[in-house]
């Protein structure tokens, strides 16, 4: 197949493009470097593909520039393209609004001109609320503006599916860790936090919980659900273990072999306090399972911001 992956320097794109690639697909990658972390991480997210022959890149921007050339012989889409952060989305909502609405609504026609016949949507457990529970029938009511423009990003496509049928599947993804993790992400500040001795900043209590999702899991749903889901179906992406903060700051201490000096102040507004993925619809539809526990995963983001001396963010 031949597959256009949009967001595709970023952190859960780059590892979508090395998986297809290594089942042979042909793949097409863009992505705009809208300014939100440092443009060198994600170039170098695309380092291990960018000798490929069957792998082509294009600088460009779903909002404004011409798609259709980049759509031309495409069989299918997954949209990794987001403007993500709960907290910048309160003071920019223009920005979110225009990536996560605009440029899916741009992507969507130049996809429906192109005569796609798969539309993988990836979407965020932001949707649900501040507790994310349960599987895809809980209700949706999200808590920050990033969570309202993604829900608003699956309504548009619902509209087109029911419409024109559109063939679009929305995966709801738990937040996603591992290697290549963006820089403003828990995890990450974590880790660099403990392993160059600076304290670590707490928001809360440090009790809620998450339903992380190793990578490696989420892109084989991602891959599995291009071939196998249901158009027009929501599926739950998740980890299989739920944890808490204070937990996954064990966890790092353990595999950075530091002691972690906490502070903590007031949660944030839009920060959720509990995830838990019931994955059941995913793994009756294509299989999913996820594997990787937060003992083994975050021991391998460890090893690998160890190695790569990943970019310093203050807090989390």
């Amino acid at each position: 197949m031949r597959i256009l992956v949009t967001g595709a320097a970023g952190f859960i794109g780059s590892h979508v493009i090395e998986a297809l690639l290594a089942l042979d697909h042909e793949v097409v990658g863009i992505d705009a470097f809208v300014d939100y972390y440092p443009r060198e991480v994600k170039e170098r997210n695309l380092h291990a593909v960018a000798s490929y022959p069957r792998f082509t890149f294009a600088e460009l921007d779903l909002r404004t520039d011409p798609l259709d050339d980049y759509l031309d012989g495409v069989d299918a889409v997954v949209n990794e393209a987001a403007m993500a952060g709960l907290m910048r989305s309160w003071s920019d909502l223009d920005l979110y609004v225009s990536c996560n609405i605009i440029g899916l609504h741009r992507l969507i026609e130049a996809s429906r001109r192109a005569g796609v016949s798969r539309f993988v949507q990836a979407s965020t457990s932001s949707v649900y609320g501040r507790d994310a529970v349960g599987d895809e029938t809980q209700p949706t009511r999200p808590v920050s503006p990033y969570g309202v423009t993604k829900l608003a990003a699956e309504q548009l496509l619902g509209a087109h599916v029911a419409n024109s049928g559109f063939p679009a599947i929305i995966l709801r993804y738990f937040s996603v860790y591992g290697p290549r993790q963006r820089p403003d992400m828990a995890y990450n500040i974590f880790i660099d936090a403990m392993l160059t001795g600076r304290p670590i900043t707490v928001y809360g209590d440090g009790l809620q919980s998450r339903s992380n999702t190793f990578v490696a899991d989420c892109v084989r749903g991602t891959i599995d659900a291009l071939t196998h889901a249901e158009v027009g179906e929501v599926y739950n992406i998740g980890g299989g273990q739920e944890i808490s903060l204070r937990e996954a700051v064990e966890l790092i201490a353990e595999a950075t072999a530091a002691t972690p000096r906490i502070r903590y102040e007031d949660a944030r507004p839009g920060d959720q306090v509990r995830t838990w993925a019931d994955t059941e619809k995913a793994r009756q539809a294509f299989g999913y399972r996820p594997s990787v526990t937060p003992s083994i995963g975050l021991r391998e983001q460890v090893e690998w911001q160890a190695a790569s001396g990943s970019p310093r963010t203050a807090e989390a």
